[in-house]
């Protein structure tokens, strides 16, 4: 028997509001209802999408017994509990990164998935992106070759954003940096070394006693890869970039300089006899769109204000335009899909458990001039 379609509830609309029209749109959801803290953007947003059911607050979304499952995208230092609150009233939690920022409360989610027997997704946009689709491809036909070593990066400044940013140690929120490497390394992060560099303001320091403005570690996977990222956050003057560069024994992928510049991707052949070295072949590559997958009803939100319904092959075949590179609709449908199929979602509690720990292991690390630290288990 078909499973009936799914009611789901967005609470948080400022960066949630992009996710509303592609829940409001997927085949598989009967209705998506939305809260927000500002009764007033609830109310701009339901006229904006076409909303009819809105909440006064998360409390009456968990009241409801007719609501299957909520997608958080609230503050950062709300995420376990709320987490933990939706799982309890017996409804599957999406939540927007990162999952937690205490090994402790990482630990409270993961038990509270496995008593409550829903579903939980780390809504990780770097793992849907044009990039990451790419070089899962490279991999995947065995033009990349082996893995030899991943970097991430993440380059954002956060001045004048909501108080709860203010200083917040840099690999806390390290999971876009860190989470395309887990992936691609089929393994976990055992271990990480971190430093932390650089000076900040007081005030920048306050809230958290964090003195850096910019992390840097190194993570070293149980089945013997190694990456490296940089995170920063303050007093950094650096370009916005969520980067990913994968070094393979053929092939290997690096990010462009801005987060919009397309990647280098360089080729090792063989040289001419007697000639020292191989050649290597560098080349900018433009990202292709990922859509196939999707339902049909998703594939505009791909590429964002790009789409046109009039030639729609043209505009699925460019890469370019949507939220986070083509990013939210597959997140959306990855949720929405593992409820319908009854099965656990990609990123589900022991893969975001071990990127946020890994984050929050590295700052640990940082404190301590680089000591190595064991990342737990969960």
């Amino acid at each position: 028997m078909k499973k009936k379609k799914l009611n789901v509830v967005i609470a948080g609309l400022g960066f949630g509001g992009a996710f509303v029209p592609i829940w409001r749109d997927h085949p598989d959801v009967a209705e998506a209802g939305i809260t927000d803290l500002d009764p007033n953007v609830t109310q701009k947003t339901a006229q904006a999408y076409g909303i009819s059911k809105t909440y006064s607050s998360l409390d009456e979304v968990l009241k409801d017994d007719t609501v299957d499952a909520v997608h958080l995208v609230t503050c950062i230092p709300d995420h376990a509990d709320q987490t933990v609150r939706v799982l309890e009233a017996g409804k599957h939690c999406a939540c927007t990164v990162p999952m937690a920022t205490s090994l402790a409360d990482i630990r409270r989610i993961t038990e509270a998935v496995r008593k409550s027997g829903k579903n939980y997704m780390m809504m990780e946009t770097t793992l849907y992106t044009y990039h990451f689709h790419y070089i899962k491809h490279l991999i995947e036909s065995g033009e990349l070759g082996r893995i030899q070593f991943m970097r991430g990066s993440h380059y954002q400044d956060m001045e004048n954003w909501p108080d709860y940013w203010n200083g917040l140690p840099p690999f806390w929120y390290g999971t876009h940096s860190i989470a395309p490497m887990t992936a691609l390394s089929q393994s976990r992060i055992g271990r990480v070394s971190c430093l932390g560099s650089g000076t900040m303001s007081r005030e920048h320091m306050s809230r958290y006693g964090n003195p850096y403005p910019i992390e840097s570690a190194h993570f070293q996977f149980d089945n013997g890869l190694a990456g490296e990222a940089t995170r920063s956050l303050f007093e950094t003057a650096r370009v916005y970039q969520e980067g990913l560069f994968v070094y393979g024994s053929k092939k290997s992928f690096e990010w462009g300089f801005a987060d919009h510049d397309m990647p280098y991707v360089t080729e090792l052949s063989d040289n001419d006899p007697g000639k020292r070295g191989k050649k290597t072949e560098c080349r900018i590559v433009e990202m292709p769109n990922y859509y196939a997958d999707l339902p049909k009803e998703l594939w505009p939100y791909t590429v964002g204000s790009d789409y046109d319904a009039t030639n729609p092959q043209l505009s699925l075949s460019k890469g370019a335009g949507a939220g986070h590179h083509g990013s939210h609709a597959h997140l959306v449908n990855e949720f929405v899909r593992s409820i319908m199929d009854d099965r656990k979602p990609w990123i589900d509690e022991v893969l975001a458990a071990n990127i946020t720990a890994a984050g929050i292991c590295a700052h640990e690390s940082a404190l301590r001039n680089g000591e190595w630290i064991t990342v737990p288990r969960f």
